[in-house]
């Protein structure tokens, strides 16, 4: 008989104690027998690295890194320790996720019988609306620069029961083949936070592979809750969309989606929620950002 593949399941914690805990307690229960859990934690400023290695210390791995490296340099951090233990899957997990016991049987069963996936996600449910989804994967939308998790906020009546390739998997819980990993690399760490996933998938896409979402797989996602929204989240979400539309897709792309939210879909948003008003300060430095960072584009061009 075939022996499972090795998987390793990288947990990031950023002064995230009591998630991260709900996390690890929820993944005790997991039927798959061959994984091992890698707890990255991303700079905390408290003793939460020391409280996880004291609590799940017969069942972690722990990584602790002096500074917060971003989801995507964290993450990196335990891909790297992955794959020098010889796993043929990592799985990227949100810390404040929680899991049904067959998910990762179910997502790596399906990466084995899908030669060209590189990445897969499962069904995310909100965790507060168990019933409802949160995210299938997701669909990118160059020209308007924006991302849609496919079913967002509907009641599952059995609609996305089917597998199904996605231009991305959902990051809150994505298993990547290491092969694929061999091919595409690490994830980007110019993102920080926001987007690395649907950067890398574009990339898996660019040399051959395909993103899948695979419905008997269930996880629930708290959303939001390992870092509230701020200026600094205004400006990662906004800067790297365009980011990556600047990286993956061409210069109309770009133009066409600040356009569109400079003198469309932002006021439009802020007259329907003129609360919204607070995400100013943070866009308002994205766009200074691209500025910036286009006009020294042109400069090094004119260089050579």
């Amino acid at each position: 008989m075939k022996p499972l593949p090795k998987t390793a399941i990288i947990v990031l914690n950023w002064n995230g104690l009591a998630d991260t805990c709900e996390c690890l307690n929820s993944l005790r229960t997991i039927t798959y027998p061959n994984r091992d859990i890698i707890v990255v934690d991303n700079g905390s400023s408290g003793d939460d690295a020391q409280v996880l290695q004291e609590r799940f210390s017969d069942f972690i791995g722990m990584i602790v890194s002096p500074e917060n490296l971003g989801f995507a340099g964290g993450c990196n951090l335990g891909i790297r320790q992955a794959l020098a233990l010889g796993a043929d899957y990592v799985l990227l997990l949100n810390n404040d996720v929680t899991v049904d016991p067959s998910f990762l049987a179910e997502m790596v069963r399906a990466a084995e019988e899908l030669p060209d996936a590189a990445a897969l996600c499962p069904k995310v449910y909100f965790y507060d609306r168990p019933t409802v989804i949160c995210s299938t994967g997701g669909r990118v939308h160059p020209w308007v620069g924006a991302a849609r998790q496919v079913g967002r906020g509907e009641e599952d009546r059995g609609q996305y029961d089917r597998i199904a390739v996605r231009d991305y998997a959902d990051g809150a819980c994505m298993l990547i083949k290491r092969e694929a990993l061999a091919r595409v690399g690490l994830l980007d760490e110019e993102y920080f936070a926001y987007w690395e996933e649907t950067d890398w998938c574009a990339r898996a896409s660019e040399a051959g592979y395909r993103s899948y979402y695979v419905p008997t797989a269930r996880v629930w996602h708290k959303t939001a809750r390992s870092q509230a929204p701020d200026n600094n989240y205004y400006f990662l979400f906004r800067r790297n969309a365009f980011l990556f539309l600047r990286k993956r897709k061409t210069p109309l792309h770009l133009l066409s989606a600040l356009l569109l939210y400079l003198f469309v879909l932002g006021p439009f948003y802020l007259i329907r929620h003129p609360r919204a008003i607070r995400r100013l300060p943070g866009e308002a430095r994205a766009f200074l950002w691209h500025l910036v960072r286009g006009f020294r584009s042109r400069g090094a061009a004119a260089r050579t």
